[in-house]
């Protein structure tokens, strides 16, 4: 009986014009390879390829059943797609709801692979200010998918994507960067802060940081923009506490690490059991999403 597999061999063979390079190709071993074409003749009744010193040639009977193997392969992938676009995997739209610093940090990297294996699904993204008003949008029935700080008491689907580190930026040269890698927040108790606006999910975080080392952050300046806080501690605005993974890859400046460490986890989640385009963007989010 003749396979798919056996079609796509010979059609690999003949368009790689050997077998040693067919076999690099498909990821299989030559003698596999030999073994299939030999099955595939053994089907039909004769040769289809004759073995050259350095190449193959095809057999009058390989050059009539060429056209057909190349349209049973093309045939079987429209029928994936197919299958594919019912299931919702091939397009359609995946709507996401998120905070600002995870469509900064996080979401880019899944964004982009997920872009290259489903070009037919568009993103609609929709950013909230904040992990209570991200999770009142989900409720509501905004978008498929959640991905932001984990909610507590959710009643529908959660994924842990892990946990999200959080850095100080200090301007190059600041007096408490010779301070070692790890600094302890309560030396910059007398510092002015590159703050969030209020409502801001990352205010918080500063706020609860700074009361766990004692002291109330005075702010500097306040930020509603995410990318915008590393650019002002820079410039020697005050100091900020950021999630690690929207630090610039060349930030002027000095990078330390809270001692103890300032943590945020982190979930995607659905109202009730994922669709399946929602659960493949899941799958991809946790592998893409680099967290501890």
């Amino acid at each position: 009986m003749t396979t798919l597999r056996q079609l796509e061999y010979l059609v690999t063979v003949v368009d790689e014009g050997s077998f040693t390079r067919a076999a690099e190709q498909l990821h299989v071993t030559q003698p596999a390879l030999s073994h299939q074409v030999r099955a595939l003749e053994r089907a039909v009744g004769g040769p289809l390829l004759e073995r050259l010193p350095r190449s193959v040639r095809l057999t009058p009977m390989g050059r009539a059943m060429l056209p057909h193997a190349r349209a049973a392969l093309a045939d079987a992938e429209r029928a994936g797609v197919a299958a594919r676009q019912a299931s919702g995997l091939a397009a359609g739209e995946l709507s996401i709801a998120t905070v600002y610093s995870v469509t900064l940090g996080v979401l880019p990297p899944a964004l982009r692979a997920w872009r290259r294996s489903h070009p037919g699904v568009h993103i609609r993204l929709f950013e909230h200010r904040h992990a209570d008003e991200l999770r009142a949008a989900m409720t509501a029935g905004q978008a498929d998918l959640a991905v932001g700080p984990e909610p507590a008491d959710w009643d529908g689907a959660a994924r842990t994507l892990g946990v999200e580190e959080f850095a100080v930026l200090l301007p190059a040269g600041d007096r408490s960067a010779g301070r070692g890698p790890r600094l302890d927040l309560a030396v910059l108790a007398d510092r002015e802060w590159v703050h969030y606006a209020p409502g801001n999910g990352l205010a918080d975080v500063l706020e609860q940081a700074c009361a766990a080392a004692g002291f109330q952050p005075a702010a500097a300046i306040r930020t509603e923009q995410t990318a915008a806080a590393p650019v002002l501690a820079s410039a020697g605005l005050g100091p900020a506490l950021v999630p690690a993974n929207v630090i610039p890859p060349r930030f002027d400046g000095e990078v330390r690490w809270p001692d103890p460490p300032v943590r945020r986890g982190l979930a995607a989640y659905t109202r009730g059991t994922p669709d399946p385009l929602t659960a493949a963007f899941v799958e991809l989010l946790a592998e893409k999403a680099s967290l501890d």
